[in-house]
C-alpha cells in the first residue's frame, strides 16, 4: 500500500478540479487499482478535524508512513517571512509544509504555485514555490532539499496542470518509477516537448500566416501572444477532458507551465519588432529566424491564405 496526503497551500484549487476531471480512469478507480490510500485531501476526505489532527501527529511521529506528499498552492511567507498571511490554527501552514516535507518519501508540487511561485511570486504576499522561486532554484524547502527517497521536489507545472500529468505521475511514483527531470525538476515524459507539437495550427505557423484578433484560423504566435512554441507541456496532444486544447479553441497559449508564469505582459498581446517576437524559441537565431520567415510567407500556399470564416 502506497499512502499520499494532498495539502492546499497558497492558491485557487485548480489543480483538485483538474485532478477530478480525470476521466480513464477516474480517481477513485486510479487510487484503487494501484493501491494508493490517499490519507487526507481538503476537498474529498471525510474525516472529522480532531481524527485529521490525529492523522498528522501520526505521520510527524513517523507512526505513519508517507509516501508521496502532494502540495498544491504556493508556500505563503508574508508577511515579513512570518508565513501568517496563510495560517492554521493560529500558526503558519508553511511550518506544517516543512515538517510533512521530511518525512515524505517524495515530495511533489501540483501546479505552478506550488512549482515556483506562480501569481503571488515577488509580491507582497511572499509566495514560494518549494525549490524554485520562479527560475531561481532555492524556493521554500531550499537548493539542496531531498525527499527521504534522495530525490528533489518533482515540480508538476501548470495552472491548472493537466489532470493526465497528476494521475499519470501518481501511478508512475507509486510503482516505483523513477521519473527523469528537466532543469526546473519537471518529468521529461510530460514536459519535453513544447506546447507547440501538435498544435493544429502548425502549418499556419510554418507559413507565417498570422492573426491580429480572434475568430480566425491561423498562427497566434506572431500577434497574440501563444507561448505554444516557448513552454513544455502535452495540451495540444493529451488534450483536456480529452476535448480540446487552447489554440484549438481559438484561445494562445498564455505559458502556464514556464517559472516566470504569469508574466507582467498582457495575454493576448506579442511583444515584437517588426512582426518578429522578441522571445523566440529556445536555440533559434533571431536573423536566420527572420530570413526563414519571410521566406514561408512568400511561399505560403493559397488554401491557407483563404482561411477567412468570418461572414
Amino acid at each position: 500500500m502506497t499512502t499520499a496526503y494532498w495539502l492546499q497551500g497558497g492558491g485557487c484549487g485548480g489543480d483538485t478540479m483538474s485532478l477530478l476531471s480525470s476521466e480513464l480512469p477516474d480517481v477513485a478507480e486510479l487510487l484503487k487499482s494501484l493501491a494508493v490510500e490517499l490519507l487526507w485531501h481538503p476537498s474529498l476526505s471525510a474525516i472529522s478535524p480532531t481524527e485529521h489532527e490525529k492523522l498528522l501527529d501520526k505521520i510527524l511521529s513517523g507512526q505513519q508512513n508517507l509516501d508521496i506528499l502532494l502540495v498544491e498552492g504556493a508556500v505563503i511567507c508574508g508577511p515579513a517571512g512570518t508565513g501568517m498571511f496563510d495560517s492554521r490554527q493560529g500558526r503558519p501552514k508553511k511550518e506544517l509544509i516543512s515538517a510533512l516535507a521530511k518525512r515524505a518519501k517524495i515530495v511533489v508540487a501540483v501546479g505552478t504555485c506550488a512549482a515556483f511561485g506562480g501569481f503571488g511570486a515577488g509580491r507582497i504576499i511572499e509566495a514560494h514555490g518549494l525549490q524554485f522561486c520562479q527560475q531561481e532554484r532555492g524556493g521554500f524547502l531550499g537548493r539542496e532539499f531531498l525527499s527521504q527517497a534522495q530525490m528533489p521536489v518533482i515540480n508538476l507545472a501548470g495552472c491548472p496542470c493537466h489532470h493526465d500529468i497528476i494521475t499519470g505521475a501518481i501511478a508512475a511514483l507509486a510503482q516505483g518509477v523513477r521519473l527523469k527531470l528537466d532543469e526546473y525538476q519537471r518529468p521529461l515524459q510530460w514536459f519535453g516537448t513544447m506546447v507547440h507539437q501538435g498544435c493544429t495550427r502548425n502549418e499556419y505557423h510554418e507559413y507565417r500566416i498570422e492573426e491580429s484578433d480572434f475568430g480566425e484560423m491561423g498562427c497566434l504566435f506572431f500577434h497574440m501572444g501563444c507561448a505554444g512554441p516557448l513552454v513544455p507541456g502535452t495540451c495540444n496532444k493529451r488534450l483536456w477532458n480529452q476535448r480540446s486544447s487552447k489554440p484549438r479553441a481559438g484561445v494562445p497559449c498564455f505559458g502556464c507551465t514556464d517559472p516566470e508564469f504569469p508574466k507582467s505582459t498582457p495575454f493576448f498581446q506579442t511583444r515584437n519588432i517588426e512582426g518578429i517576437p522578441l522571445s523566440l524559441p529556445k536555440g533559434v537565431n533571431r536573423a536566420h529566424y527572420m530570413v526563414y520567415k519571410g521566406m514561408a510567407a512568400a511561399a505560403a500556399p493559397e488554401r491557407l491564405k483563404q482561411r477567412t470564416s468570418k461572414v
